[in-house]
């Protein structure tokens, strides 16, 4: 493909940019990763974890200035697809450039958000329990006392992060918005199916065997959907900027 495009990765709940970084080996030199680090973790694990939604998307939309312009794409797995959304109605909100499309990865569209799901969920116990049912932390992390602690307070400030969102009715997103799904993660079909409501025009949804972190399990599989779908994105702005000129 002769054009590229940026992809920015927000990550999901408890975890870094890191886990996305392996992608720029294993995707097309079309493709730009560009992970997303969030306060309080991997390179900036010094700074103020964020608890508050609107205040951790506006902060996104700061410091991403420069990357959220030219041809660019948002995907985000769990947590991380709801903060794609967010940042990309905040950009619409601003009037500034927006992405080709949206990717949204293991996670119930916005508008089938229970922020009570979070609730009371803030002391260890209960949140280690969730990093097992999810079944996407290595076991070292487990074994680590001092690495534990890191990750229970990433994951306790993004449940606050979660629970403080509120979904607020709007037109459809004018942009391709394309969706990935386990066949075993416990988010139910038409809640994940949702999503297509945000779409104002292509609306894709693929399902992967797996559960809530298919995206590793069946990381072969998944990266060539993400790889076509970001393809068709680049396709189809390139095409329609040749037919509106």
């Amino acid at each position: 493909m002769d054009a590229s495009v940026s992809l920015l990765c927000l990550p999901c709940a408890g975890a870094s940019a890191t886990m996305y970084l392996r992608w720029r080996r294993l995707l097309p030199r079309w493709v730009h990763i560009v992970p997303v680090e969030l306060p309080g973790r991997g390179g900036r694990l010094s700074e103020r974890l964020v608890r508050n939604f609107d205040e951790l998307v506006a902060q996104v939309c700061a410091e991403q200035s420069e990357a959220l312009r030219g041809d660019f794409a948002i995907f985000g797995h769990s947590m991380g697809s709801l903060l794609a959304y967010g940042i990309t109605r905040r950009l619409q909100s601003m009037g500034r450039p927006l992405p080709l499309a949206l990717l949204a990865s293991g996670s119930c569209a916005p508008s089938r958000r229970d922020p009570a799901r979070f609730a009371g969920k803030t002391d260890d116990a209960s949140l280690a329990a969730e990093l097992r049912k999810q079944g996407g932390t290595p076991e070292e992390a487990f074994a680590s006392a001092e690495l534990m602690r890191i990750t229970l307070d990433m994951l306790g400030a993004d449940y606050r992060v979660c629970e403080s969102f509120r979904y607020r009715e709007e037109a459809p997103l004018p942009m391709p918005v394309h969706v990935f799904a386990g066949r075993e993660d416990d988010i139910d079909a038409a809640s994940v199916h949702a999503w297509s409501a945000e779409a104002g025009g292509v609306f894709t949804l693929d399902w992967f065997d797996g559960g809530h972190f298919f995206i590793r399990q069946r990381e072969t599989a998944f990266l060539a959907a993400l790889t076509e779908r970001l393809g068709q994105a680049v396709t189809g702005e390139r095409h329609a900027s040749r037919v509106l000129a």
